[in-house]
């Protein structure tokens, strides 16, 4: 590399010489040719290093001129095709066909008889929504521990329209209802052939009501409620009943006032005087109007929730000119000690409660049509609970309470009275009176639902009771333990399956025998106390297709004839099968 740099450097030298040479002299000097003889002996020179930073002596720095680029863009046109991807294909599955009514019809020993049918249309773009349905549950067996009939009816016809547009929806529904149950609670050989020949125990319910609801967007006026219904039986008792509830909402800053509303009215008669009375004498008439408003604050603090409210409460007895006001805590509260895991709740509240004829059939269809309808006035309860998810399939609830009762409707049979010749025989100790008593509940409850997966859920709950009356007496056919269990499984996509086993424990009863010029209280009688018992219930189903389905359910599976009422014991074993069949109408 020396050696070539030498050379270049002494052709550069030969030739700035050459150049000099030739502006002296402008005469034309010919040619020649030169022949170097001397051998070519390359020298090495000391090298140095160029400085990284050099330093500038001249007395003008020169700048950079900016400079300006712009992109000419010039359209070209182009053949290529770029070939197009093609995403994988994943299977769908197909939405599943919904049908707008559907009929089920089932046949079991007892000669019992299930029907049910249901049929929703709409109008308007699904704006307008009209639904029927029909229901039917009887049965015409027979007991061995009884010589009456033990036939039981239950046919309900509902009716109902709905409307819903942006800002409001409203709807209104009618309901017809029709129950037949017997007064069978004698035993065998007690009383003649002939007499039980005569007996005519059947009693019959009617019940006719409409329904009304609105519910409002963006306005103060919530919601509202409007039920108007007539009941009545075979005995020519009959019983009116009006209840209007509007609720409006009034927000303030961050917070929100409700006012709720209620005005109840119940009034009917019995043909019939009590059977703690030995003659027929009179009947019995009751008017209770209630009119009460509920104002609360709503205050929400991140994982805090409290409802703050009072319940005040303007109580007519028309029937017999008494009026009393009432005034009754509201107040509820909720807190997520560990978000959804763990939530604390609790609160105090209080209601007076409006008792009705309708109410008490459907807890105990065997009262007689003699019954005493007054409120209950239900001070307070108090609770506290923890409730949430152990675990994201389990979820628990578990709740303290302490309730003080003035009124408490309690059942107990009614003294066999053969003085009495009503038209229907429920005067034989086998029908039910409503006897009133003050009562403090102290209870504990506990629940567990477990979702092992899509297709398997089981619940479990149990609750426990301890009763102090202000008679002393026992709080009669109330139990002190009660608990269920229950359990859906989807086997298959065609098959699936169901079961639910309760408990209920003892509770007690009062039969006594009415005496003439005697007062209740000295009627002989003695307490009875009913065994607990249990109850298992299960059903099973096959899907043929998307419409027809084939199910059996059995009932009372441990063939366990116990008795949910004094006197009253309940069927066998009951099996039941039957097909359900979708449809669009």
């Amino acid at each position: 590399m020396q050696t070539r740099a030498t050379y270049i450097f002494s052709l550069l030298f030969l030739s700035l010489f050459g150049a000099m040479y030739g502006q002296e002299k402008t005469d034309d000097i010919g040619t020649e040719t030169v022949t170097v003889v001397k051998p070519y002996s390359p020298t090495v020179s000391d090298a140095f290093k160029i400085k990284s930073t050099p330093s500038l002596n001249d007395s003008i720095v020169l700048q950079k001129k900016k400079i300006d680029y712009s992109i000419f863009s010039v359209p070209v046109a182009s053949t290529f095709t770029p070939a197009k991807g093609k995403a994988s294909a994943v299977k769908k599955t197909p939405p599943p066909t919904l049908y707008n009514s559907y009929a089920s019809v089932g046949l079991g020993n007892y000669n019992n008889a299930l029907v049910d049918f249901y049929t929703s249309r709409e109008f308007n773009r699904g704006e307008d929504l009209l639904d029927f349905g029909l229901t039917h549950n009887s049965s015409r067996g027979d007991l061995d521990s009884t010589p009456l009939d033990t036939d039981f009816y239950n046919t309900k016809l509902d009716v109902t329209y709905g409307k819903k547009d942006r800002y409001m929806d409203w709807g209104a529904a009618v309901g017809l209802q029709h129950q037949l149950y017997n007064w069978y609670g004698i035993q065998n050989d007690v009383y003649s052939e002939d007499l039980v020949a005569s007996m005519d125990a059947k009693q019959n319910y009617f019940n006719a009501e409409a329904k009304a609801h609105l519910n409002m967007e963006d306005s103060f006026f919530k919601n509202g409620t409007i039920l108007l219904r007539r009941f009545w039986d075979a005995t020519e008792s009959g019983e009116n009943r009006v209840v209007v509830n509007p609720t409006i909402e009034l927000p303030i800053t961050e917070e929100l006032i409700t006012i709720s509303a209620k005005f109840d009215y119940v009034g009917g008669n019995f043909k019939n005087a009590s059977l703690n009375s030995t003659t027929n004498d009179g009947e019995i008439n009751y008017s209770q109007f209630q009119a009460g408003v509920t104002p609360s604050l709503l205050i929400l603090r991140d994982d805090l929730t409290v409802n703050l409210g009072a319940n005040i409460v303007y109580g007519l007895d028309a029937e017999n000119s008494d009026s009393n006001f009432y005034i009754y805590p509201a107040v509820t509260a909720s807190y997520r000690v560990m978000d959804d895991n763990v939530i604390a709740y609790g609160g105090i509240e209080g209601q007076l409660k409006q008792n009705s004829y309708h109410d008490f059939v459907d807890e105990n269809p065997y009262v007689s049509p003699t019954l005493d309808i007054q409120p209950t006035d239900q001070q307070y309860e108090g609770y506290v609970g923890l409730k949430g998810q152990l675990t994201s399939n389990i979820g628990y609830n578990l709740k303290g309470s302490y309730m003080a009762e003035n009124r408490k409707p309690l059942f107990y049979l009614n003294p066999e009275n053969t003085f009495r010749d009503d038209e229907k025989s429920y005067y034989y100790g086998n029908s039910f009176q409503v006897f009133y008593d003050d009562v403090k509940t102290l209870g504990v409850f506990g629940e567990i639902n477990v979702d092992v997966n899509r297709n398997f859920t089981l619940g479990v709950n149990a609750e426990f009771y301890d009763y102090d009356t202000e008679t002393d007496n026992p709080a009669w056919n109330l139990p002190s333990i009660k608990g269920s269990l229950f359990m859906d499984y989807q086997i298959t996509e065609q098959w699936y399956m169901g079961a639910n086993l309760f408990y209920v424990g003892e509770r007690d009863d009062l039969m006594a025998v009415a005496q003439q010029n005697a007062l209740p209280s000295e009627f002989p009688a003695m307490i009875v106390t009913l065994d607990g018992f249990f109850d298992a219930n299960a059903h099973v189903g096959y899907r043929v297709n998307d419409q027809l389905s084939i199910f059996v359910k059995a009932s009372n599976i441990a063939d366990n004839n116990y008795q949910r009422w004094a006197n009253f014991r309940v069927q066998g074993f009951q099996a039941l099968a039957g097909v359900s069949y979708k449809f669009d109408f």
